[in-house]
């Protein structure tokens, strides 16, 4: 069996997990390893802390992740520095036993992540959590001057499809 690692790897035996309270900290290499991964500036700091239960075959993780990253304005480029808590609520099912096919959930419902084995890897959920609250779309303050400069601020005068708006039937 091969086992790809992550940027963040942090296995947990589940035989030992039940009733566990995990930490995960993110060193200065595995924070710019997971900045080049998500294609932002820089992960200044990453943590999580999670307690883990059993529920039959799955455990549950649930706790708090924290970091602050610097990612770029999706508009000026320019450099943001943003803050990051977020609750966790994850789900590691064993293979197989994980729901296949697409439904609609809930904000308060557990990510379900399979696992195969005896241990799964709560890092990687964590990395994952994190890529998942980065904001693709981040503007920062001088985005609104940028767009007026670009012609972002009036897409409507540049607009080819401008014209057939009022054409409604």
């Amino acid at each position: 069996m091969t086992v790809e690692l992550s940027e963040l790897s942090r296995w947990v035996a589940v035989r030992q997990s039940e009733g566990r309270v995990v930490e995960v900290n993110a060193d200065a290499a595995e924070r710019a390893r997971l900045a080049e991964r998500f294609d932002i500036v820089r992960v200044d700091s990453l943590d999580a802390e999670v307690t883990l239960g059993k529920d039959g075959a799955a455990i549950t993780a649930d706790g708090t992740l924290r970091a602050r990253v610097v990612q770029s304005c999706a508009i000026s480029g320019e450099d943001l520095e943003v803050e990051i808590d977020e609750p966790l609520h994850l789900r590691f099912v064993p293979e197989g036993e994980a729901v296949d096919e697409e439904i609609e959930l809930e904000a308060d419902e557990l990510d379900e992540i399979p696992f195969t084995g005896e241990r799964f890897d709560l890092g990687e959920a964590v990395a994952q959590s994190l890529a998942l609250a980065i904001d693709p779309f981040m503007a920062g303050p001088d985005a609104d001057r940028v767009r007026r400069e670009v012609g972002l601020a009036e897409p409507e005068k540049e607009n080819p499809f401008a014209a057939l708006k009022g054409l409604k039937t």
